[in-house]
């Protein structure tokens, strides 16, 4: 099996591949306080959670967007499945992404697995959306070319900043607004942040068309994409984990077999 971990703001997500077939997928919190031991102890709970041990995996590779920890869960995973199969994807890695931006080497790791995966297997052009810690949209072209996006702050972070910068506004949750106009503060802030990004994403997905100059696939994937896209006018599928596929796909090209 592969080992496969997106090390992303706020969750690692970890998926297990067999083959073709994901296995299993888990998340842990990201705490750029732990060390290499704890993430390996972590490992094995979810090895074991997961009805699985250290000595089925042939190999890893990792995406972070987080530095300070991509060498410290490198070598957990290194430690727990002692392997030296275990990649982390940077600019030296084959990913076989064409990247038509100013500096392809700042483009993050996470969104590179997720264009490889689109690559692979989408209609082009195409439109992926990251919902996460941010909102991202990028685009790939009729050819397949990175061809750059677009990127906001994400749900939670605009949720928090709206609290803590307005007295009279509270910490709310992502629940299901009681309709578009609401009728009292919560209700409004909940259709401002669930309609509001929706319509965001809507008018953005409109306007990259037009700049692909064709009709293109969307897809959207990160822990809020289930939240919003629901509220989108726009046709969008969920793709929970077109990450840890572009992961597989790049740690392929890059192992030597035999």
């Amino acid at each position: 099996m592969i080992l496969t971990v997106d090390i992303g703001n706020t969750n690692i997500k970890v998926g297990a591949w067999d083959a073709d077939r994901l296995v299993f997928v888990s998340r842990m919190h990201t705490n750029i306080q732990r060390t290499t031991d704890e993430y390996a102890v972590q490992l094995l709970d979810v090895f074991r959670l997961n009805d699985c041990n250290s000595a089925q995996f042939d190999g890893a590779i990792l995406s972070s967007v987080v530095p300070p920890l991509s060498h410290v869960f490198k070598a957990a995973v290194e430690d727990v499945i002692q392997s030296k199969r275990v990649f982390l994807v940077s600019p030296g890695l084959k990913t076989g992404l064409n990247i038509k931006i100013d500096n392809p080497a700042a483009l993050g790791s996470d969104l590179v697995c997720a264009a490889v995966a689109a690559l692979s297997r989408l209609p082009l052009p195409c439109i992926f959306i990251s919902m996460g810690t941010a909102t991202a949209l990028f685009a790939l072209d009729r050819d397949g070319a990175f061809m750059g996006g677009a990127v906001s702050p994400g749900v939670v972070i605009s949720l928090e900043a709206l609290s803590r910068r307005t007295a009279q506004l509270p910490h709310i949750s992502l629940e299901e607004p009681a309709g578009i106009i609401g009728k009292n503060t919560i209700d409004s802030m909940k259709s401002g942040i669930m309609y509001g990004t929706a319509a965001m994403l809507d008018g953005m997905i409109v306007r990259m068309k037009e700049a692909i100059g064709a009709d293109a696939k969307v897809v959207a994937f990160g822990g809020l994409a289930a939240a919003i896209i629901g509220y989108c006018r726009e046709d969008i599928e969920i793709e929970d984990h077109l990450v840890l596929e572009g992961l597989k796909i790049i740690y392929h090209k890059n192992v030597k077999l035999g």
